[in-house]
Order: structure tokens, then C-alpha cells, then sequence
């Protein structure tokens, strides 16, 4: 009998919580540590036994270990790998991997190091819908395939934190950016999942226009692939919730397919495709009852025990690193 994946959680705030905890719990894994300062955490943790701990270091030491799922705020990433590194305990990483380009670099040295497996938590791949539409692009169903567009926002004020306490996510010494580099990152591995090549040539425009913090609070994000497909992406954090305000499209000389509420944490949506030669539309059927959580943890755990599945750090460092010499750029002129 194969046991359960252990993990260890690195941050134990709402994505983690709410999220990836019982993603690893529905996939077959246990929760069996999380470290964080906060002591509501430690509490949240103690009604399914997971031990809690203040230091990583404790926590690595006691050892029992399969998986690190690292979830702190961004500016933590890069020290918590080179941490967990040398125990040779394989990590799954939020995105952004970084909240600089530096620590980007800190983290590509990790993975030239060889040392660990690691992943980029990019759960967009795993949403079932996503699934099926990569599998009709592959098939050919939508014939040439010539753009891509997102739209992924959502309304995060000043006072935001999801009953954590904390909107560090508004705090550029924290966050390193705001909407654009917390949620762009999906759009544009997404992207590069569905069609099995890079978005690249990024160019970037961002916002400061609703709320007063200091970070970004909307862009737009465009690129184009190697076969000429052009992708946009429109995130913010000043868009209200009740607006329409996640939306996929993807375009082809055959028939387009619009996915609306399966970019996000939760299981479910809907799915269209409309034919090109007469707009006749169908509703397009999958599995809207398995959270994306839960099938990227029994992914991840299959990678920890073999090897194999479509995690690549190397990939990711380099898609990294053209987001954020694109974003910096942008930077200058907000």
C-alpha cells in the first residue's frame, strides 16, 4: 500500500487554509506540519492534527516530511527554499516564484544546484476545464488558434485580507508588485499550458487608479507565442466583485471557446464553444466538482514520489525572468 504524501505547509494564510490544505487532504495526502507565526494558524491546524511550529528550521529538523508547499508572502520565497534546499525534501512554491528579480536569481541558483525537486504552484493547469480545452486545441477542434484573452480581476482594497488579518499583497516591500505580478503569472503559464509554447515579447501598461496603496491595481499584459498566436491579459484588484470578472477566450479559425469562472481557486464554471462557420453554440461538459487544488496535490505528490508530470522549474525561472523585465519596465511609468 502507498502511503499518503506528508506535507509540510510554509505559510499558512487563505490560499493555504482554505485551498491547498484540503486540496492535499481530498488527493490522498496529509497535512502533517505548517509553520507560521500566527497563532490562529497553529489553531486552524490543530483540528486535523497537523503539527505547528513557529521556526522552519524546527519543523525541517523533526523531519517526517515527503513535500514543502511554500505559501508565505512573496518576499519569503526565496529564503525558505534556500532553507528547505539542503534537506532534499521536494518544494512546490506559490506564484509569483519571486517578489524581485534578485530573488528570482536567488531561487535559480537553487535549482542549477540540483539539490531538490521543485514546482511552481501554477494550479490553473489543473482546473478540468483547462484540461479539456488543451485537449481540443491538440485535437485541432478550433482549427488555427490565434489569440488568447483573459480577463482575471477581482477587488482588493486596502483593508482586504480574507479574515487573516494582513493585506500584505498591498504592500510592495511584502508583495513586490499588485494585481499584475499576483495574477498575471497565471494567465501567461496558462496560456503557455494550453498551447505547449511560450507567451514571449511581453509588454506590459499598469494602473494605480482606485485605491491608495502602492502597488499596482490593475494592467494589461500582452505577448505573442512562436507560432504568431497573441495573447492578452487584463488583471486587477479594482474591479468589483459582482462585474463580470473572469473570463477565458480562446480564439481559432474554427471555432472559439469562452470559459467563464474557472480561472480562480474554486472548482466549477461554465465552458462554450461557438463554431466559426455558422456561430452555433455548445455547452461544453467536465468535472466541476474536483477543485484544481486537489488535482494539483496528487500531481505534485506523484512528481515527489517518480518524477513525472508536467512540473519544470526551469521553465518557470525563465518565464519569470521575461515577466519581470517587462514589469520593471512598465514600472517606470506608472
Amino acid at each position: 500500500m502507498v502511503m499518503g504524501t506528508r506535507w509540510g505547509i510554509v505559510g499558512y494564510g487563505w490560499v493555504a487554509r482554505d485551498y491547498m490544505a484540503p486540496g492535499i487532504r481530498a488527493s490522498g495526502g496529509e497535512v502533517a506540519a505548517i509553520c507560521d507565526c500566527a497563532l490562529a494558524a497553529h489553531g486552524h491546524a490543530a483540528n486535523f492534527g497537523a503539527r505547528s511550529y513557529a521556526e522552519l528550521g524546527a519543523m525541517l529538523d523533526d523531519g517526517g516530511l515527503d513535500a514543502i508547499y511554500v505559501a508565505t508572502p512573496n518576499h519569503l520565497h526565496a529564503g525558505v527554499i534556500e532553507q528547505v534546499a539542503p534537506y532534499g525534501i521536494p518544494i512546490l512554491c506559490e506564484k509569483p516564484l519571486a517578489h524581485s528579480a534578485a530573488d528570482l536569481e536567488r531561487i535559480g541558483r537553487v535549482a542549477e544546484s540540483g539539490e531538490v525537486r521543485m514546482g511552481t504552484a501554477f494550479d490553473q493547469r489543473y482546473h478540468p476545464a483547462h484540461a479539456l480545452i488543451r485537449e481540443r486545441i491538440a485535437s485541432g477542434d478550433l482549427g488555427t488558434v490565434t489569440a488568447i484573452r483573459i480577463v482575471y480581476c477581482c477587488w482588493v482594497d486596502p483593508n482586504w485580507s480574507r479574515n487573516t488579518g494582513d493585506n500584505w499583497r498591498a504592500r510592495p516591500e511584502c508583495a513586490g508588485g499588485g494585481a499584475v505580478l499576483d495574477l498575471a503569472p497565471h494567465g501567461l503559464d496558462l496560456a503557455q499550458f494550453l498551447m505547449d509554447e511560450p507567451v514571449q515579447n511581453l509588454t506590459m501598461r499598469l494602473q494605480r487608479r482606485i485605491h491608495d496603496y502602492a502597488v499596482e491595481d490593475g494592467g494589461m499584459t500582452i505577448g505573442a507565442m512562436p507560432s504568431g498566436t497573441l495573447f492578452s491579459s487584463h488583471t486587477s484588484y479594482n474591479w468589483p466583485e459582482e462585474l463580470p470578472r473572469r473570463r477565458l477566450e480562446i480564439a481559432g479559425t474554427e471555432a472559439m471557446i469562452v470559459a467563464t469562472d474557472t480561472m480562480g481557486q474554486d472548482a466549477g464554471g461554465h465552458m462554450t464553444r461557438i463554431d466559426a462557420k455558422d456561430g452555433s453554440t455548445q455547452s461544453l461538459a467536465f468535472d466541476t466538482g474536483t477543485s484544481p487544488f486537489t488535482r494539483q496535490a496528487a500531481a505534485f505528490s506523484e512528481f515527489v514520489r517518480n518524477g513525472t508530470g508536467d512540473f519544470d522549474i526551469n521553465r518557470d525561472i525563465a518565464a519569470a525572468r521575461q515577466f519581470f523585465a517587462a514589469f520593471e519596465e512598465a514600472r517606470t511609468c506608472l
